[in-house]
């Protein structure tokens, strides 16, 4: 009788251990993929070389994650350098902010961001340019994560940015040499609310609006502001300012829902 239990017991491990996934499990892991959304963010403490602090706008982010996770998505975080990225602009007097901000696991996330080189493009269906000063620095010249979005972009995904992270678009091409909003109508954060005067500004590598307008882009915005101004031109999805953040995931998600 032992023999025989012994023989089962070892007759089971093998089998277990030559156990391969069944076509449907493979299906269940694409569609995993498919319900991804990649958090494009800056590792900048300050406005260009000077002392003067800044950060990742936390409602921008926040917001946008809350109604993305509520739909079933999962999010990741890549920054230039991986690892920690500051925050500011908080408002604790906001419930969803106040919900994350005392998140372990959401903070976490801002603790520990990937590295490009770590990202895999084809897992997901959608990129997310964060705003906050931070978002001019870093990010937009960074040749690797150009490449994450160029190939979301060109495997049929929505790339995104609201507010100053529509900085990350201005170098962005796609496989035939075209800026990817050439001809297409963006927004971001626009001159018309950015004090030229200031130190934080001189700092700027160069304007959003003017920049995205030189390479053929139709840089559209608000001139009252704060209103929730957004645009969607087919898989290219921008917010002007903090007010658009839940609305821009809302849009983006009814665009996945299309294609």
């Amino acid at each position: 009788m032992r023999t025989l239990i012994l023989y089962v017991v070892t007759l089971f491990f093998l089998i277990s251990c030559d156990f391969k996934p069944s076509n449907k499990d493979k299906t269940v892991t694409t569609e995993t993929n498919k319900n991804k959304i990649l958090f494009i963010v800056s590792n900048q403490h300050t406005y260009g070389n000077t002392n003067i602090n800044t950060s990742n706008h936390f409602a921008e982010i926040v917001l946008a994650y809350d109604v993305f996770i509520k739909e079933g998505y999962h999010i990741d975080f890549v920054s230039p350098d991986g690892g920690a990225i500051p925050i500011g602009y908080l408002n604790t007097s906001d419930s969803i902010q106040k919900k994350y901000i005392y998140d372990s696991g959401f903070m976490d996330k801002l603790k520990n961001t990937s590295k490009p080189i770590t990202i895999k493009p084809e897992d997901y269906k959608a990129v997310y340019y964060g705003g906050g000063g931070a978002a001019m620095f870093g990010v937009p010249e960074n040749k690797a994560i150009q490449n994450i979005s160029r190939s979301v972009y060109a495997n049929n995904g929505v790339v995104s940015a609201i507010c100053h992270g529509t900085a990350g678009l201005v170098n962005l091409t796609t496989a035939d040499g075209n800026y990817l909003y050439k001809d297409k109508r963006v927004n971001g954060f626009p001159d018309l609310f950015e004090n030229k005067d200031a130190a934080y500004y001189k700092t700027f590598p160069f304007s959003i609006e003017e920049i995205v307008k030189e390479r053929g882009g139709n840089f559209m915005y608000s001139e009252k502001g704060w209103d929730g101004f957004y645009q969607v031109d087919g898989r290219l999805i921008t917010g002007q300012d903090p007010t658009t953040a839940s609305i821009l995931a809302e849009k983006i998600v009814a665009t996945l829902k299309e294609l």
